[in-house]
């Protein structure tokens, strides 16, 4: 056999073999295709490609703004979070407090004592001791800690996310004619907190409630002074976006 019969054949083969590959991709499912490019689109550049586009959609009027894919959500509020906790943070370590009953002859000290940041799955919780709000047995929060509530809801205003403001006390109990228990008590407190976020930080009512726990969530056990004192407190959660269907919304109007 003739040398030059041997590479004709593997030509005409590997032809062959071409014009099968180029019938096959004529032939590819659209919709597996689109899904397929929208994936690697989401991984490469955050953003998803319209069936009638050549490109990766944006906003109209924000150049090179593109329109995140709805499973991205939770990404983007990840990232709103971060920043929500980096605000809060720098301003507790620039806050100085004007309050020598608090700080045991110190004319100022730092908010840290008093306000402590945690990730949790639910999302981010702001944990705020009671002696920075309240004097003991009350629910008046004082004005210094007006303020900083106020300050601190000015960064909670730029998330979307509900927030759940939370009561807690210690496991002392209360029977006062304002108070039967720790459990009208710590649901008044956050009721204070709630309403200075409201109407001095503008957050919108619609994202805010409010639950009180009483004794019966304490992050330590009661066992000492100091860790009762660590137990009575409000705590600020940002729920996290995943977490809004399992939240009461506002009811839709029923047509006939």
């Amino acid at each position: 056999m003739e040398r030059w019969l041997l590479s004709y054949a593997d030509f005409i083969t590997l032809l062959m073999v071409f014009f099968i590959l180029m019938y096959s991709l004529s032939k590819v499912d659209l919709e597996k295709y689109n899904a397929i490019a929208n994936s690697l689109s989401v991984v490469l550049t955050g953003s998803t490609i319209s069936p009638d586009s050549n490109g990766p959609a944006v906003i109209p009027g924000d150049s090179g703004q593109q329109i995140p894919k709805e499973g991205n959500e939770e990404l983007i509020n990840r990232g709103q979070l971060e920043a929500v906790k980096k605000q809060i943070q720098e301003f507790i370590d620039s806050e100085k407090l004007n309050n020598s009953s608090q700080t045991a002859g110190n004319t100022s000290s730092s908010l840290e004592k008093y306000i402590e940041i945690i990730e949790q799955e639910r999302g981010l919780v702001i944990s705020i001791k009671d002696t920075l709000l309240f004097t003991s047995g009350s629910d008046d929060l004082n004005p210094q800690a007006r303020n900083i509530m106020k300050q601190l809801g000015s960064a909670l205003v730029k998330v979307p996310n509900y927030i759940r403001v939370e009561g807690h006390t210690d496991n002392l109990p209360i029977n006062t004619p304002e108070f039967r228990s720790n459990w009208e008590l710590s649901v008044m407190r956050a009721s204070t907190v709630v309403h200075v976020l409201q109407e001095e930080a503008g957050i919108s009512p619609e994202r805010l409630s409010i639950s009180g726990y009483g004794e019966y969530r304490p992050m330590v056990p009661n066992l000492n002074p100091t860790n009762q004192a660590r137990n009575r407190r409000v705590d600020v959660v940002i729920l996290k976006k995943k977490y809004d269907d399992f939240e009461p919304h506002k009811a839709q109007a029923i047509t006939p």
